[in-house]
């Protein structure tokens, strides 16, 4: 764009015609902000509304047909400012189009996407005719509305319709599949319906699969891209960590495959999954994509067909991305393992079992976040009596955290069913030095992985040998509850069934 409007008082004389984004970004960084000052209002509101006309590398979605953009590049590397100028644009254009902005809470939605010094009150104020953050609701000129919602609440997005979504920090949500999932069921409206991600790379099989749809596109760059950083800034970050894995990921933004000294990555979990299982007449299944079978009822592990279950398909009446054990499995043991929660945390509750054989399963993934304890302890005896019921000859167990509640835990799991047997087992060591010795049973082959389980899984990764917990959320609820039941099954002294002794 060329300068065209008359000079504020003082303000340096630019030839007729020059290109101010030229010009500007010519100048020292630190020059940059009192000569944008320094223009004429004319060109000081072209300039800020032409964002394509200074946006640097990796800011714009491009041309064509696509349906999700993922942003994704380093710290400070103007994700959320991109975000939040495509949702301006898609507002400016026009109609009354409805928003889901999308971030890990809604504390950060609100925090970052919205009254941030990226947000749109900041970005596209011009555009808001009312902002209610009791109601998470902004309503904006034209008639459009953005609404917000967080990644640990997916149920939310059951039953809204959208035109657009952007979603923020993707890699942190705490059921990233699950809030995905609905949200692109509710992503309908319009004749383009369309997301935009903006995201820290972090290791994650729910970035990986949305990246790896046909319709996405991924964009971003490293810090550095960002003219607008102060050098002096990334001069202290490139020499505090050059060369290391830190600033791959979250300098250069990269997306590293795991996390270096992971108990747990992909490629073992990939090893010990079971995608398919017999049916009775002996022939293969067709594995669904969430690890269910198509094609067939749902076969028990003796052969026979299983209880049909009821409910909607999800939760504890069919555990979420189920698979059943395969045909000729003899399962001994059945476990309900929980990790009871802190305030409205996730409680993590996983089904597992020991076959005959001396091999462990991972049958289910029963967690639920923001629950009372008595509505989790409803969710652990709803998950007892399917797994019982599709196996009646393995005993089932409750294994449960007693640090969180103690006798509590007890208590509302009583409640729910009087008849459960329950085990209180004491948390002694940290979480990685519980999980070390089960993770060796998952590289030895000792482990069976029913289906697929994302936010399980990308717990697991940021399990880190020795050290902290990496993944995503603030406790490993769920990594912690699968320990607890395979502890139980494969690293416990088996007591010996009582028997009646000759006289």
């Amino acid at each position: 764009m060329a300068s065209s409007s008359p000079r504020r008082p003082g303000a340096p004389r630019l030839p007729p015609g020059t290109d101010v984004v030229a010009f500007l970004l010519g100048l020292p960084p630190e020059a940059r902000e009192e000569a944008v000052r320094s223009l004429g209002t004319t060109d000081a509101d072209a300039l800020d509304g032409d964002f394509a006309s200074w946006a640097h590398e990796g800011q714009l979605p491009p041309d064509g047909d696509w349906s999700t953009c993922i942003v994704m590049g380093g710290r400070g590397f103007g994700k959320t400012f991109a975000g939040a100028k495509w949702v301006e644009a898609a507002i400016e254009a026009g109609g009354r189009i409805r928003i889901a902005l999308v971030a890990a809470t809604l504390a950060e939605a609100r925090r970052v996407m919205v009254e941030g010094p990226s947000g749109l009150l900041e970005v596209a104020g011009h555009c808001i005719r009312e902002w209610r953050p009791s109601h998470g609701l902004l309503r904006f000129r034209g008639g459009a509305e953005a609404q917000l919602f967080s990644g640990h609440s997916p149920e939310l997005l059951r039953g809204p319709q959208h035109h657009l979504a952007w979603c923020d920090e993707l890699a942190k949500w705490e059921k990233a599949q699950d809030t995905w999932d609905m949200l692109q069921l509710g992503l309908r409206l319009g004749e383009n319906p369309r997301a935009i991600v903006t995201t820290t790379p972090r290791p994650g099989p729910v970035l990986r699969g949305i990246m790896a749809e046909a319709g996405s596109v991924v964009i971003g760059g490293p810090t550095a891209a960002n003219p607008h950083n102060s050098e002096r800034w990334n001069r202290r970050m490139h020499a505090l960590y050059a060369g290391t894995r830190l600033e791959r990921q979250e300098l250069n933004g990269e997306l590293l495959t795991d996390n270096p000294g992971a108990l747990w990555t992909e490629a073992l979990l990939e090893r010990c999954r079971l995608l398919s299982s017999p049916s009775p007449d002996g022939e293969g299944d067709q594995a669904l994509p969430g690890g269910g079978v198509e094609g067939s009822e749902v076969a028990g592990s003796s052969g026979n067909l299983a209880p049909q279950l009821p409910g909607d398909g999800r939760g504890p009446d069919r555990p979420q991305n189920w698979a059943p054990a395969s045909a000729g499995e003899q399962l001994i043991r059945l476990i309900i393992a929980v990790d009871p929660p802190t305030g409205a945390g996730t409680c993590g509750i996983i089904a597992c079992a020991k076959d005959s054989e001396g091999n462990a399963h991972v049958l289910a993934d029963h967690s639920v976040t923001g629950q009372s304890p008595e509505a989790w302890s409803r969710v652990v005896a709803d998950a007892a009596a399917v797994w019982t019921a599709l196996h009646p000859n393995a005993p089932l167990l409750v294994v449960a955290e007693s640090n969180q509640g103690g006798l509590m835990v007890t208590t509302v799991l009583r409640i729910s069913n009087p008849d459960l047997r329950i085990k209180l087992v004491p948390a002694v060591q940290g979480k990685t030095d519980r999980a070390t010795p089960v993770a060796l049973l998952f590289e030895a082959g000792r482990v069976v992985v029913h289906g697929r389980f994302p936010e399980l899984e990308a717990q697991l990764c940021g399990m880190i040998a020795g050290g902290d917990y990496e993944g995503p959320g603030s406790s490993p609820d769920r990594a912690d509850a699968m320990v607890w039941g395979l502890t139980e099954l494969m690293l416990q002294k088996e007591r010996a069934e009582p028997r009646i002794r000759r006289l």
